[in-house]
C-alpha cells in the first residue's frame, strides 16, 4: 500500500494486536465509566453498563474503545490512582473477556495504565504526552501497548499567544518532545500515534488551525494522527443560537470527515454507527488507489 498525500501508511503495534493503516480510517470509541464527563457522565459506570455499550459500538463499526475513568473536561476534578483504576479496570477486564476489539485506556497515571495494560488494554492514550507523570515513559515502553502521545496546551507554562493557522510551531515542538520522550525510553516508532490536542487548552480558532494542519502532526508520515473533536466546543461553535444538543452529532460527524480529509487516520467519537457509515464514504477517496488497486 502506498500514502497518496503524505499521511502515515502501515502498521502500529499494539501489544498482541495490530493496527493496519493503509484503506480506512479507524473509529475508537469513547467509553467514560466517569460521574463527571461533559457529555455521558455516570451512563456506563458500571462494568456491565460498559461492557452492553462497547459491544454496541464495536456492533456499528468501532475499530478501538477507549475506557476513561478521569474526565479531561474544562475545569474536571482529579482523582485519585485508585479511585481511577476502581473505574478503569473492571471495565477493561469485562470488555477483554467478551470482545476481541482493541481496547486504549485514556489516562495520564502510570499505575493506572501499567494495571490497564495486565487487564487487557493494548494503547495508552495519555492526553499529557508522557508529561503529567515522570514513569509513564518507562512504563508504557514496558508494557508494550501503543502509545498516543497528545500536544496539551495546559501543560505549557509560555504559551505562544500568536498562534496563527499557519504557524503550529508550539503544538509540533510539544509533540516532538513527547515523541523524543517515548523514543528515549524504548517505545519504537511502531506503537507511536500523534494528536493535535483538540480543546485541551486552546481557542476554538486555534481548534480549526490543528484541524487544518494535522497532517503536520503525522511528522512526514511518520506516524498516524488521532483526532479527537466529537461533542467539544469547537463543534457548538457551528450550531446555530437556540438549536438544542440533538444536532451536536452531526457537526461533529462533519468536523470528523474534515479532520479525516486534513490527514488523521483515527477519529475519536461518541456517535460511531453514523461517523463510520459517513467515513466509508469519505474513505472511498482518502484511500481510493489502495482500496482498488488490482481491482
Amino acid at each position: 500500500m502506498i500514502s497518496t498525500d503524505g499521511r502515515f501508511v502501515g502498521t502500529i503495534k499494539c501489544g498482541d494486536k495490530e493496527l493496519v493503516f493503509g484503506k480506512k480510517t479507524f473509529v475508537m470509541g469513547i467509553l467514560n465509566v466517569t460521574p463527571d464527563s461533559f457529555s455521558d457522565g455516570g451512563m456506563y459506570d458500571t462494568p456491565e453498563k460498559a461492557l452492553e455499550h462497547a459491544k454496541e459500538m464495536v456492533e456499528q463499526g468501532a475499530d478501538i474503545i477507549d475506557v476513561g475513568g478521569e474526565s479531561t473536561r474544562p475545569g474536571y476534578t482529579p482523582v485519585s490512582t485508585d479511585e481511577e483504576k476502581e473505574r478503569v479496570i473492571p471495565a477493561i477486564e469485562a470488555i477483554r473477556r467478551e470482545l476481541d476489539v482493541i481496547i486504549s485506556v485514556d489516562t495520564t497515571k502510570s499505575d493506572v495504565a501499567k494495571a490497564a495494560v495486565e487487564a487487557g488494554a493494548n494503547i495508552i492514550n495519555d492526553v499529557s504526552g508522557l508529561k503529567a507523570d515522570p514513569k509513564m515513559a518507562k512504563t508504557a515502553a514496558e508494557s508494550g501497548a501503543a502509545v498516543v502521545l497528545m500536544y496539551n496546551r495546559r501543560f505549557i507554562e509560555k504559551k505562544d499567544t500568536d498562534f496563527r493557522a499557519d504557524d503550529l510551531t508550539e503544538g509540533i515542538n510539544y509533540v516532538k518532545e513527547s515523541i523524543q520522550l517515548a523514543k528515549d525510553s524504548g517505545i519504537t516508532d511502531d506503537r507511536i500515534i500523534t494528536d493535535p490536542g483538540i480543546g485541551f487548552g486552546t481557542s476554538r480558532l486555534q481548534d480549526l488551525a490543528l484541524t487544518s494542519g494535522i497532517m503536520q502532526f503525522g511528522m512526514g508520515g511518520k506516524y498516524p494522527v488521532l483526532y479527537g473533536g466529537s461533542r467539544k466546543r469547537v463543534v457548538r461553535m457551528f450550531l446555530s443560537e437556540g438549536v438544542d444538543g440533538k444536532y451536536i452529532d452531526n457537526v461533529s460527524i462533519g468536523l470528523a470527515c474534515t479532520a479525516v480529509t486534513s490527514g488523521a487516520s483515527i477519529v475519536r467519537v461518541h456517535d460511531v454507527k453514523n461517523t463510520r457509515q459517513q467515513l466509508d464514504g469519505c474513505d472511498m477517496t482518502v484511500y481510493a488507489y489502495n482500496i482498488f488497486a488490482g481491482q
